[in-house]
């Protein structure tokens, strides 16, 4: 992987692995349509998918948060609480997309942990405690860290930890092996410092065997319909419609319909934004919220509206990044070059590809299909879209 990386870098949002079942049919159509089924590179054969060295998600917070203020204050009361401990664990537990990330980095970014080292870790599915490790080591040193050794490894963390006050992110952990989640606890115990360990899951039964002795894991539960339908209406630029009386009561019912996930009023409402009323009402009242009543298909069903509105040729830009594995991230300007060279981009009197691309991108990133990576690690620039 070089050193410095000169394009944006982008990375497929974990929802969209899940939303691509459900996609798999209608895109093989759309790219048989177009000609292109047999084109796309292997994962083997492409150069440009670089491997995560960190974290998909960041502890940055990158826009005006809606609701959440009040879960954070009690998660904060829990951490003081505890103060007395060496070591606290908390787990943050829930449905994808209802927003435990975001939790979490607004606990991190309290002014309760000024002075605090502050270390966040992106694990996802694939559990390696060496990569758990040298990443906590990396942010704590500024240095790329390697280390293959396992003693070697946890004679560095008990170096770093000790004398510290240190605050870590074990953001989406999936992991339910008790006997790994308890070398993972003895790797966090290392040291004499003071550690407090928030641990994001979709997982109860996960939280609960992770969690410190006397702490109990946090459930985080849904959004009101209220604070739905302010994050669609800021997504949607609502208040510059000059039919935004008309739209208020259709709007209400697509927020109830979010089932209080965040991220399905973040997706629905970047899709409305420039839609008709009619269009706001078929999406209100379309079939594809009745495919499924289990648990969190809130989200399912509305990056799947998204997808719906799609033109073809941004279907075919989005299925193409189906290629690069989960816990990778793309370079931005390879994967359009990529696109260009495919002809995935439709053709225009106006603007040229690589104007195209940046839009399709835009478009992507805003609907949530793709969010942007970011890292603290030195040598690397990550610039937004």
């Amino acid at each position: 992987m070089a050193d410095v990386l000169p394009s944006p870098t982008i990375i497929p949002k974990s929802t969209k692995s899940d939303t691509l079942e459900m996609m798999v049919a209608e895109l093989n159509n759309t790219t048989s349509e177009h000609g292109h089924c047999n084109s796309m590179p292997t994962d083997s054969s492409n150069r440009t998918v670089q491997k995560i060295a960190d974290r998909e998600t960041s502890s940055d917070l990158e826009e005006v948060i809606i609701g959440r203020n009040e879960e954070k204050q009690k998660i904060l009361s829990v951490l003081l609480e505890s103060a007395i401990q060496e070591m606290v664990i908390l787990p943050i537990y829930g449905i994808g997309g209802i927003g435990k990330t975001t939790l979490a980095q607004l606990v991190l970014n309290d002014a309760q942990f000024q002075g605090y080292s502050l270390v966040w870790v992106y694990v996802s599915q694939e559990f390696n405690l060496y990569k758990i490790g040298n990443s906590i080591i990396s942010q704590l040193t500024n240095k790329t860290s390697n280390i293959s050794n396992r003693q070697m490894l946890h004679q560095r963390l008990k170096e770093l930890f000790s004398g510290n006050n240190i605050l870590i992110v074990l953001d989406d952990l999936w992991e339910e092996k008790q006997t790994r989640l308890a070398e993972l606890k003895v790797m966090l115990g290392l040291g004499l410092g003071r550690k407090v360990i928030i641990v994001t899951t979709r997982d109860g039964s996960l939280a609960r065997k992770i969690c410190s002795p006397a702490v109990t894991p946090y459930k985080l539960e849904t959004l009101t319909v209220d604070e739905c339908w302010t994050i669609l209406k800021q997504k949607a630029d609502f208040e510059n419609r000059v039919d935004k009386e008309q739209l208020e009561h259709i709007g209400r019912e697509i927020a109830t319909k979010c089932g209080g996930v965040a991220l399905a009023a973040q997706s629905l409402g970047y899709m409305l934004n420039g839609m008709t009323s009619d269009e706001w009402e078929s999406v209100r009242d379309s079939y594809i919220w009745n495919l499924s009543t289990s648990e969190g298909h809130e989200v399912l069903a509305s990056l799947k509206l998204s997808y719906s509105h799609m033109s073809d040729w941004l279907k075919l830009c989005f299925s193409y990044c189906a290629i690069f594995p989960k816990g990778h991230k793309i370079v931005k300007y390879d994967l359009i070059h990529q696109w260009v060279a495919l002809g995935f981009v439709e053709q225009s009197r106006i603007f040229d590809s690589m104007q195209l691309c940046e839009k399709y991108v835009t478009q992507l990133l805003g609907m949530s299909f793709l969010q942007h990576s970011k890292t603290r690690q030195r040598g690397y620039i990550f610039h937004n879209a």
